[in-house]
C-alpha cells in the first residue's frame, strides 16, 4: 500500500481476518499467512486493533476525496473496529452499519441467539461521496395500497399518498441486507473456503460505491472475489494477498470474469501479478538488463542516471565516479573491450579534466582480458578502473539470515522479513485411459524449498504456451485434511477433434513457491 500515489482509488472493500481464532482464519496453509496470523493473535485484541489501524490510515490516504471504505467484520470486534474508524476517518463520515443477514444450519445445543449475520461498516472520505441509490422490492401492503404503481403527495392533503400509474422502482435500500444467501456447498461461484463471500454482496458494494472504469481495492483478496466481479462489472481494480496460492486463485477467476465479457485472449492480460517480499532467486537472472542494471545500482547505493551509453551511472557529487555495470546472466564476464569502452567514455567527462581519473565496473566476472587490460590501463596511469565482482550469497543459508536479522529492533523482527524461495521441480507422468481419455499424475513432483509441502495444484488441459488458464473447477484444490497433499492426479476427456495439444501443471507448496510444468501431448 505504501508504493501506492495518494488519492489514487475510489473504492476500498476489505474483509480482514475476524478476531474469532488461528485456524479458521489461515485459509490457504501458506506459512507466510501462518507466520502474519501468529503476528495478529499474538498481543490480543490491543495487538489485532493495532495491526489494523496501520493498514486503515494507509487506505485512508489512498482513498480519492469521493471514495468510500467498507470493511467486512462480525461480532468479535466490529464495535471495537468502529470506535478506531471514527478516529481515523471521522465520525462526521460514517455512512452505514450494514447487516448482512442470512440463514445456515442452526446450532441447537446453543444457549444464545442464532449468530446468522455479519457488518459491513460503510465510511465516506469525505461528505460527498459516489453513491447510487438502489432499491429493494417494496412490501405486499404498499402493492395493495397503490395498486401496484407508485405515488407522490395529494395535492389537497399534504399529509395523505395518492396512487399513481408510474411503476415504482421499489423503496430506498435499507442497511440490513436479508436478500442475499451465503454460498451454498453446490453453487458455481463456490472455490472451497470458509470465508469466502457471495459475488452478489460484492457487486452490491461496487455498483453502489463506484463508476464503471474507476479504481476498486481489496488489500486482504482471498479468493478473489472483488477482481472478479470489479472485472465483470467495467471497473478497474488492485488486489492482494500475502498467500502465493491465493494470489494464483485470484488470477484465473480473474481471467474467467473477464472471458464471461467477451473479451478475447489478446484482450484478457490487461493485469499483471507482482510477487513482494517473496522471490524466486531463479528470476534475478531473467530481469531485463536495464532492469538488473537498476536493480544493481539501487543495491550500490547513491547513483544518478547518465546520459552516457558506456556509462550506465555516478555515484556522489563533485567529483562524479562513474560506475558501469555488466549483464543480468550469472555466466556474464565483461570482456577486454567493454573495459577499453568504459575508460573512453571517463575521458570524456568533464570530471577526467578536473582530475577525476577513477571508475567502478560492476559484474558477476571479469574475463581475464579485461583484468589485463584495467591493470594496463592502471600502470599508464589514466585511468584507474576498480573492478567489483557482484558476490553470489545464499539468501536462505543461516549466516545471510544472522545478517538480517541483527537489524531488528524492538519495534520489528526482520528475521522473516525477505524470503527467497525456490519453484518446485514439477514433474507429470500421463497415460491413456481411453479414447481422448487421460490420466496426468503429478505425484513425483518435489518442493525445492526445506520443509516446504505441496498446498495447491492446478491444471491447464489447452494450455497456449503463453498464459495459464486454470481449468473450471482447478483453480484451488483444498485438502479436507489441512495437513494432507492435495490430489495430484486428474482425468480429463479432450474434447473437439484436436490431435496435438499442450497441457500445463501448475504447483505452489507452502514457503511461497510455484513451479510449472507444460508438454504436447499426441491425443488419440
Amino acid at each position: 500500500m505504501r508504493s501506492l500515489p495518494s488519492e489514487s482509488i475510489d473504492l476500498i472493500y476489505i474483509d480482514p481476518p475476524f478476531f474469532s481464532n488461528r485456524n479458521y482464519n489461515v485459509i490457504w496453509g501458506d506459512k507466510n499467512e501462518e507466520r502474519s496470523f501468529n503476528d495478529i493473535w499474538e498481543g490480543g485484541l490491543d495487538g489485532y486493533l493495532i495491526w489494523l489501524n496501520a493498514r486503515l490510515y494507509e487506505m485512508k490516504r489512498l482513498l480519492k476525496p469521493t471514495g468510500s471504505i467498507y470493511v467486512h467484520c462480525d461480532w468479535h470486534a466490529s464495535h471495537y473496529i468502529k470506535v478506531e474508524m471514527d478516529k481515523i476517518f471521522g465520525y462526521e463520515n460514517f455512512r452505514n452499519e450494514i447487516i448482512w443477514g442470512y440463514r445456515r444450519w442452526a446450532i441447537h445445543k446453543s444457549q444464545t441467539y442464532q449468530r446468522m449475520h455479519d457488518i459491513l461498516l460503510y465510511y465516506a472520505k469525505s461528505i460527498n461521496p459516489t453513491f447510487h441509490v438502489g432499491h429493494e422490492p417494496v412490501s405486499e401492503s404498499y402493492t395493495r395500497r397503490f395498486k401496484g404503481g407508485s405515488n407522490r403527495n395529494d395535492p389537497s392533503n399534504p399529509t395523505r399518498k395518492i396512487a399513481v400509474s408510474q411503476p415504482s422502482p421499489g423503496m430506498p435500500r435499507r442497511d440490513v441486507w436479508d436478500d442475499i444467501s451465503i454460498i451454498a456447498g453446490s453453487a458455481k461461484e463456490r472455490i472451497g473456503y470458509p470465508t469466502q463471500k457471495p459475488e452478489a454482496l460484492l457487486q452490491r458494494v461496487i455498483e453502489t460505491s463506484s463508476n464503471e472504469g474507476e479504481v476498486i481495492a481489496d488489500f486482504f483478496g482471498g479468493g478473489g472475489g472483488i477482481a472478479v466481479v470489479a472485472q465483470r462489472l467495467g471497473r478497474r481494480w488492485i488486489v492482494c494477498d500475502q498467500s502465493r496460492v491465493a494470489v494464483a486463485v485470484m488470477a484465473e477467476r480473474a481471467k474467467s470474469a473477464a472471458e464471461m465479457r467477451g473479451l478475447n485472449d489478446l484482450e484478457i492480460p490487461d493485469f499483471t501479478i507482482e510477487h513482494w517480499g517473496v522471490y524466486e532467486a531463479t528470476k534475478l537472472a531473467e530481469k531485463p538488463e536495464a532492469e538488473f542494471r537498476q536493480f544493481v545500482l539501487d543495491c550500490y547505493g547513491n547513483c544518478t542516471p547518465s546520459d552516457d551509453e558506456d556509462i550506465h551511472a555516478y555515484q556522489g557529487q563533485n567529483p562524479r565516479l562513474p560506475i558501469w555495470v555488466g549483464g543480468p546472466k550469472l555466466n556474464h564476464r565483461a570482456s577486454a573491450q567493454d573495459v577499453i569502452d568504459f575508460a573512453s567514455a571517463i575521458r570524456r567527462t568533464p570530471e577526467f579534466a578536473d582530475g577525476q581519473h577513477r571508475g567502478v565496473m560492476l559484474a558477476w566476472g571479469f574475463a581475464r582480458a579485461a583484468a589485463a587490460q584495467a591493470a594496463k590501463l592502471a600502470d599508464e596511469g589514466e585511468p584507474s578502473i576498480d573492478l567489483v565482482r557482484l558476490e553470489q550469497v545464499k539468501l536462505d543459508s543461516s549466516a545471510f539470515r544472522a545478517h538480517i536479522a541483527r537489524l531488528s529492533t524492538d519495534r520489528g523482527d526482520y528475521s522473516e522479513f525477505l524470503t527467497f524461495v525456490q519453484p518446485p521441480r514439477v514433474q507429470v507422468n500421463f497415460t491413456r485411459l481411453a479414447h481422448r481419455r487421460y490420466r496426468f499424475d503429478a505425484t513425483p513432483t518435489k518442493p525445492s524449498n526445506a520443509d516446504a509441502k505441496i498446498i495447491n495444484i492446478q491444471w491447464d488441459f489447452r494450455y497456449n504456451g503463453a498464459a495459464f488458464r486454470a481449468a473450471p473447477g482447478q483453480w484451488f484444490q483444498k485438502s479436507k485434511n489441512k495437513n494432507a497433499v492435495p490430489s495430484l492426479i486428474a482425468e480429463h476427456r479432450f474434447e473437439g477433434t484436436a490431435r496435438r495439444i499442450r497441457v500445463a501443471c501448475r504447483i505452489q507448496d507452502d514457503k511461497g513457491g510455484e513451479g510449472m510444468w507444460s508438454e504436447l501431448i499426441d491425443i488419440e
